[in-house]
């Protein structure tokens, strides 16, 4: 039962932390430190703290339903017209083609590179650095920022070289755990002139394509060879992640159409202090 309260309380971190810019890697390296999993495999951790990601996706999905679905499958949604074409929308296609392009920089190192970087990177320090690094790169961002206007303020202006940049800044995540995928791909856009909402809203269908993957990447690797307990606990950490997940979307998109992403370069410095002092001392 204590192992299933665990799950749970990974699967709150996980639906909080994920979109926030604050990253969920940090928060769960210390949860993992104060109630590690008992009972589980060697290498579980690794794979459920990736693969519960899948509610966290579930939940853009749900809520973007008809922003991202491309296929027109009722006779109002083509418009009376009549062929193949009818039944794509052009518009969420192109937007698709786009996300796409924004994968391919993480997608390719981190295919080639995932073992090296987590052996490298994936460490209190280390995560503790980035978040103070990318804290601090969201408040200059933000004062930087302030009073200009943004040059693309809509999803359809984004362009496929606009699309590529943010894949680079994402790549930044994907090499340095405690980055924040979410984090960088909004700073990231924020520099090369995305409105906010438009940045978020990127950021957050650009996670299905990169967290389906790297899921399933950790899946593979782990294999699928899993305990009742380790079934158990992945199915209650995606369920519950998906569910917290829906209500920090909805407040995350409230939020920024009001207020900066300031708050949350603060926050990720303290935290990062905090990791570094805990993990110091602990050492």
């Amino acid at each position: 039962m204590f192992e299933i309260i665990k799950a749970i309380i990974y699967g709150l971190v996980e639906g909080i932390t994920e979109w926030l810019p604050v990253s969920s890697t940090g928060h769960l390296i210390l949860v993992e430190e104060w109630l590690p999993f008992k009972g589980t495999s060697e290498g579980f951790f690794d794979m459920f703290d990736v693969v519960i990601q899948l509610g966290a996706i579930l939940a853009v999905v749900v809520l973007f339903w008809k922003q991202i679905w491309p296929f027109a499958l009722s006779k109002k949604e083509r418009g009376g017209k009549a062929g193949i074409a009818s039944f794509i929308k052009p518009d969420i296609m192109t937007l698709w083609f786009k996300i796409l392009v924004s994968c391919v920089p993480a997608a390719v190192i981190g295919i080639l590179f995932d073992d090296v970087f987590d052996a490298l990177f994936y460490n209190p320090v280390c995560v503790a650095i980035a978040l103070i690094v990318f804290g601090v790169a969201f408040i200059i961002v933000e004062n930087w920022n302030k009073g200009r206007s943004a040059k693309v303020t809509t999803l359809s202006e984004i362009t496929y070289q606009t699309a590529l940049l943010i894949g680079a800044f994402q790549l930044i995540a994907a090499v340095f755990p405690g980055t924040s995928r979410s984090g960088a791909t909004i700073v990231g856009a924020l520099l090369i002139g995305v409105g906010r909402t438009v940045a978020a809203e990127y950021t957050f269908f650009l996670a299905i394509p990169v967290m389906f993957g790297a899921s399933l990447l950790k899946v593979v690797k782990f294999g699928f060879d899993f305990t009742a307990l380790e079934l158990s606990l992945l199915l209650i950490g995606t369920v519950v992640a998906f569910v917290v997940s829906i209500f920090i979307l909805k407040f995350l998109l409230n939020y920024i159409k009001k207020h900066d992403f300031k708050v949350f370069g603060w926050y990720r410095i303290v935290l990062g202090i905090i990791v570094l002092l805990y993990f110091g001392f602990m050492g």
